[in-house]
């Protein structure tokens, strides 16, 4: 986890910043998720605490999450307790990734009290926990009873006792007397950790990187020289942190484009495959970083049943389209059955029965070769003949519905990967709402009806951006917002682009008055068209654009759905041009 002690001790530092301030609101946009609304005589804030398994944090925030119409319990709670209150201290405690926050605020009764919110970031046990000032549990975001650890619990009522201390060196108690032992099997940056606490495995391979240059570094090849020069870049990584010395940084990989990981200190290990972006400070760098991190796991988290339905269509439609062919290359053969009825007729007072096959002269054939027909035993020479051509019927009836089968097949198939694209690509939970509104339309989900409760459905538009030369440019959400965009919304003579044979979102750029399109705009384009694609994380990706009115929707195409023609191609790499709308 990048979110090591180091990294909570550089947030605690800049949090300095909300001491003195006063707690203004208090919501929780999410079951582990407290938003606290923190006003000084300089400035307001807006500070997360967040307890997710996946992505546990503090930090100050810029992006405002809407939050649920009535507050939760626990919400209710906090401004009970601490609402209005003055935060007095934001402490890390023990050099550990657990922050104390001191909060005076007036009870019931009138007197001053001061209460604790303390914030356990500890992956699948990270926690929000109230305690009062004798220590006492007043209540937490989640409860931990004897069931759940046999360690520790979490109840109200309870005295808080913090984790277990580790039976190794703090980074900032690391002193030139102490020692570290690579005497151990395995790597020397885990080797690291073992020795000392607070570090997380990115900032231990980085010490080794800046003594060997590389990583790939067995911990019993550490010779005394090498175990020196670690010994002192720990040493100067400990200074940094007492003397709140840090470098925030965003690891990129420059090939993709993805998120690799981020640092409170420089990182230098990835050489030319990722891209450093450096931030002013540790709060700034942990909020962009999360912003996109955590919100792609809550969508995950929402649109997890639509995935596991999508993929499952996925699978028996294949199913299906594979049976199908295999019906029309059996029925393909309905003419050899047709003939042989007809030559077994021809040739019926030379059949006797129980006969198990016959060799007949082939009148159809121009060289009149012999063929051998099978027969059933059981059967008399008519019945012979005759089931034959009940064979060719059957495979006649058979080649027509399986043809319009598959076909329908087919297509479904096609919608159904085309949406999970789309919810691949959804960026807000509103576009996982939309999708899951569409495939009750389409008959895939249940449709739910609550007679007592009528909610107005709220229609999403689609993104809208602006190239740089200023034309707009309009990219659809999901399969539903591509047929409005595409065959509504779109002109005749507006400009359409679409992945080349890989599922994606429409877009268009509206012309409105000026008609000539400069390249930069087609280019730009281009890149969201295989941005919102299956083929985002791809370097070179093919478009296709063409006018408006070059693109048609079959009859009883699925959503989304369309056929092109007079298209010219560009190759782009996928790329957001700016933000949506």
């Amino acid at each position: 986890m990048a979110l090591d002690a180091v990294a909570i001790s550089a947030l605690t530092g800049e949090l300095q910043c909300l001491v003195g301030g006063r707690i203004d609101k208090i919501h929780q946009p999410e079951r582990d998720e407290i938003v606290i609304h923190v006003r000084t005589r300089e400035d307001s804030y807006r500070l997360v605490l967040s307890a997710s398994p996946a992505h546990p944090r503090i930090h100050l925030t810029s992006a405002a999450k809407k939050n649920p119409a009535v507050a939760p319990l626990f919400c209710m709670l906090l401004r009970k307790h601490i609402g209005s209150g003055k935060i007095t201290a934001i402490e890390q405690t023990d050099f550990e990734r657990i922050v104390k926050i001191s909060v005076e605020s007036y009870d019931e009764l009138g007197d001053l009290t001061t209460k604790q919110l303390i914030i356990e970031i500890m992956g699948r046990y990270s926690n929000i926990i109230l305690v009062s000032g004798d220590n006492r549990i007043i209540d937490s975001a989640k409860h931990v009873d004897e069931s759940l650890s046999s360690v520790r619990e979490i109840l109200p009522g309870g005295i808080y006792e913090a984790p277990p201390p580790q039976a190794k060196k703090s980074l900032t108690d690391f002193t030139a007397e102490d020692k570290l032992s690579f005497d151990r099997p395995g790597k020397a940056d885990k080797a690291l950790i073992g020795c000392i606490a607070g570090i997380s495995p990115l900032t231990a391979r980085e010490i080794i990187y800046s003594v060997y240059g590389t990583t790939d570094i067995v911990a019993e090849n550490v010779n005394t020289n090498r175990a020196a020069g670690i010994k002192l870049a720990v040493l100067k990584l400990a200074g940094d942190v007492r003397g709140g010395c840090f470098t925030p940084c965003m690891i990129t990989d420059k090939n993709t484009g993805k998120i690799i990981e981020f640092s409170a200190v420089d990182i230098k290990q990835y050489e030319d495959l990722a891209e450093i972006e450096y931030y002013d400070s540790m709060n700034e760098l942990v909020d962009a970083f999360y912003m996109k991190r955590d919100m792609h796991e809550r969508m995950r988290q929402k649109s997890a049943d639509l995935t596991k339905l999508l993929n499952t269509g996925i699978e028996r439609t294949a199913k299906k389209i594979g049976v199908l062919e295999r019906t029309l290359k059996d029925a393909a053969r309905l003419d050899d059955y047709k003939i042989n009825g007809d030559l077994l007729t021809a040739n019926i007072y030379r059949m006797e029965e129980g006969m198990k096959s016959i060799e007949v002269e082939n009148f159809y054939d121009p060289e009149c070769r012999t063929v051998k027909i099978a027969l059933d035993p059981a059967m008399s020479p008519s019945q012979n003949a005759q089931r034959y051509y009940k064979k060719y019927n059957k495979a006649k009836t058979a080649l027509t519905e399986a043809a319009k089968q598959l076909e329908a097949g087919r297509a479904d198939l096609l919608y159904i990967e085309s949406t999970l694209t789309m919810i691949e690509n959804a960026e807000s939970v509103e576009d996982i709402n939309a999708i899951r509104t569409e495939l009750i339309e389409q008959g895939y989900i249940q449709r739910k009806i609550n007679v007592n409760k009528r909610k107005k459905k709220e229609q999403s538009k689609p993104m809208h951006f602006v190239s740089s030369d200023g034309f707009d440019i309009y990219v659809g959400r999901n399969n539903t917002q591509n047929d409005y965009l595409t065959l509504r919304y779109a002109n005749n003579s507006d400009i359409w682009f679409h992945t080349k044979d890989i599922h994606g979102s429409h877009t268009v750029i509206k012309l409105g008055l000026d008609k000539d399109v400069p390249k930069t705009t087609i280019l730009e384009a281009a890149q969201l068209a295989a941005y919102y694609s299956k083929a985002r994380e791809s370097a070179q990706v093919p478009v296709d654009y063409t006018e408006i009115k070059n693109v048609k929707k079959p009859n009883g195409a699925k959503p989304g759905m369309v056929i092109y023609d007079r298209y010219n191609t560009v190759y782009v790499k996928p790329e957001l041009i700016n933000k949506p709308d």
